[in-house]
């Protein structure tokens, strides 16, 4: 499929006489392609030509055409370069200077910090901790995700009530 045929998968646009208004679907597209700076060689490009970053832009596109208030991205750059992650990191600022909330699940600390306000750790389907961007480590955040406590060994205990060393 090309990005204009992905971008509305579903829900074509249809002329009076019900044909697919090809010309409007394109011209919405490229507003909100050109919206969220999203370079590509041509809205006619087949997605399966793009690069990561592009795919995930288009993705993220689709969310917008759809009047979304809320962009759910899990792990959008876990398998992108360094281009088109910095593509994406960028993807994810304008979405916020829209006015939309983006909730990102990531592992990559050094990502989160680029573009969130706030983290929430969950462990085991609960959540453990909330943490504000600008009054926290990565290391708060990396006790909270393992459990441990933070700036401390874990001590154990052998069954005969001696110390058993220090073990994580």
């Amino acid at each position: 499929l090309d990005v204009v045929s992905n971008l509305y998968l579903g829900r074509e646009e249809r002329t009076p006489i019900l044909s697919l208004s090809e010309i409007e679907m394109e011209r919405r597209g490229l507003g909100v392609l050109h919206t969220l700076d999203v370079k590509l060689p041509s809205v006619r490009a087949k997605v399966a030509q793009l690069s990561g970053g592009q795919r995930q832009s288009i993705a993220v596109a689709k969310t917008i055409l759809r009047n979304a208030k809320v962009v759910l991205l899990d792990e959008p750059t876990a398998a992108l370069g360094v281009a088109q992650t910095r593509q994406v990191l960028n993807l994810i600022r304008r979405l916020r200077e829209q006015g939309l909330a983006v909730v990102v699940i990531s592992h990559n600390l050094a990502d989160v910090f680029e573009v969130a306000d706030r983290v929430i750790v969950l462990r085991l389907g609960k959540r453990v901790g909330t943490f504000e961007i600008k009054s926290t480590t990565a290391e708060r955040i990396v006790a909270a995700i393992t459990g441990a406590e933070f700036g401390e060994i874990l001590q154990t205990t052998t069954t005969n009530g001696t110390s058993g060393g220090n073990e994580l």
